[in-house]
Order: C-alpha cells, then sequence, then structure tokens
C-alpha cells in the first residue's frame, strides 16, 4: 500500500516556474514506477511525464518535453515535477500516481495509486 500527497501547487504567470512534490509513504516506494497526470477541467487526465524506479529513466508528454522535469529521491521517498517556461495551457490539477511496476505507463489504467491532486494555474 502506498500512500501519496501531492504539494507545491499555486498560481504563477506564463512563462514562470512551480515545483511539485510528491511524498510517499510505505515501504515500496523505490520499487515503484512514479508518473505525473494531470486534468483540466472538461477534459480527461492525461499523462505528463514518468520515472522509473531507479530514476535513470524518464518519459514525457510531447507537449512539456523540454520544459517539464520528473525526478525522484528514493532516500526521501519523494518524487518531484519542476516546471519551467508555464503555459496558459498548463493550467490543471496534477496528480501523481505509483505503481509497482517495471514500466512508465503512459494511460491512468495501471497505476493502483493515486495522490489528491494540486491546483496548478498559469495566468496570461
Amino acid at each position: 500500500q502506498v500512500q501519496l500527497v501531492e504539494s507545491g501547487g499555486g498560481r504563477v504567470q506564463t512563462g514562470g516556474s512551480l515545483r511539485l512534490s510528491c511524498a510517499a509513504s510505505g515501504r515500496t516506494f523505490s520499487s515503484c514506477v512514479m508518473a505525473w497526470f494531470r486534468q483540466a477541467p472538461g477534459k480527461e487526465r492525461e499523462f505528463v511525464g514518468g520515472i522509473s524506479r531507479s530514476g535513470g529513466t524518464t518519459t514525457y508528454a510531447d507537449s512539456v518535453k523540454g520544459r517539464f522535469t520528473v525526478s525522484r529521491d528514493n532516500a526521501k521517498n519523494t518524487v518531484y515535477l519542476q516546471m519551467n517556461s508555464l503555459k496558459p495551457e498548463d493550467t490543471a490539477v496534477y496528480y501523481c500516481a505509483a505503481d509497482e511496476t517495471t514500466v512508465i505507463y503512459t494511460t491512468t489504467l495501471p497505476y493502483a495509486y493515486w495522490g489528491q491532486g494540486t491546483q496548478v494555474t498559469v495566468s496570461s
């Protein structure tokens, strides 16, 4: 069982930066692939980025590639999402997800554990 708590959301102007954190409880964090998803009003939840168990492999959605970075600290049971050059279309609730797998899935279904989400608003 893994419990996830996101933090770091807020309001920022276009071009600004935010760093989201996701703290995990439980002893299996290092055996989990971690991912970030987001959901804007009226839209489906979409994949943003993910990271392998060791942190050696990352995958990103094309819409955020080059602007967002996913990282993790297994000693702190925490995964991060550094968001730079933010755009109004990045406005959404951002969710952290985890699953005890070896594959960074880009769809929601494989992920067993989810956080409650944190709001990110980018104003123009």
